[in-house]
């Protein structure tokens, strides 16, 4: 039987091996449990957490060929959307998974571990201190966030990141154009230039998602990003 999972992801032009399914599935599993002592999502249900976490993920293809990808850092990763599920099908890519809360973490760190995930760290604190360390620093040819925060805020935290010819994706809802006129400001300060919106429905739903695609084409200066709290306190 062909699983509703397996039809969304061939939308996206994603076939997954056995192996991958599995990974999948246990990560459901994981999830579910961990979610009954610990927030990790609102969403549990089989199918839910499919669309709404796993497919929406990987839907990253839409914007981007992962394939020509080496390295890929997801701040604010949360229960681990969407590295993880990128990690799965991209199985070349090196994955980086910053959070700020270590119960998280330690979740993450099990997944990890079961699924037998190679060539992937998770690291515990702000996205603004570990910005200003050279060894992540710059670093990336794609950050991608779907963690919770206007796009200036989030450009601040996340620019830093990208290498020069790098791309920084953020995970929006639909309806992005105000958001994105307040933040245009923001992209250039740190380095970026806004490439492209890309705007589609999950594969066999109606829910409006967008992917905001912007390029650095110069260094993040050196004062930013900002000490914490200022990012989301004063946008720039």
């Amino acid at each position: 039987m062909i699983r509703i999972f397996d039809k969304k992801l061939a939308l996206l032009g994603i076939q997954l091996t056995e192996k991958q399914k599995q990974q999948f599935d246990k990560f459901y599993e994981l999830l579910v449990e961990w979610n009954k002592v610990m927030n990790l999502t609102g969403i549990t249900e089989y199918e839910e957490v499919n669309e709404k976490h796993f497919v929406d993920s990987v839907a990253l293809v839409k914007a981007v060929s992962l394939n020509e990808k080496q390295n890929l850092i997801d701040v604010g990763t949360g229960a681990g959307f969407p590295g993880i599920p990128l990690k799965i099908v991209f199985p070349h890519l090196k994955v980086t998974l910053l959070d700020s809360l270590n119960k998280r973490i330690k979740f993450l760190d099990t997944v990890i571990e079961e699924l037998g995930l190679e060539h992937i760290e998770t690291i515990h604190g702000r996205a603004e201190d570990f910005a200003k360390q050279a060894h992540y620093r710059e670093q990336y040819d794609i950050c991608v966030s779907r963690a919770v925060a206007n796009l200036a805020t989030l450009s601040e935290y996340c620019l830093p990141y990208v290498k020069i010819g790098g791309l920084f994706i953020p995970y929006k809802s639909g309806e992005i154009e105000e958001e994105l006129s307040h933040s245009e400001k923001a992209i250039t300060i740190l380095g970026g230039k806004l490439d492209q919106v890309i705007k589609f429905e999950l594969p066999g739903s109606e829910i409006g998602r967008s992917f905001v695609k912007i390029e650095k084409v110069k260094s993040t200066a050196k004062k930013y990003p900002r000490k914490a709290g200022l990012p989301s306190k004063e946008p720039l």
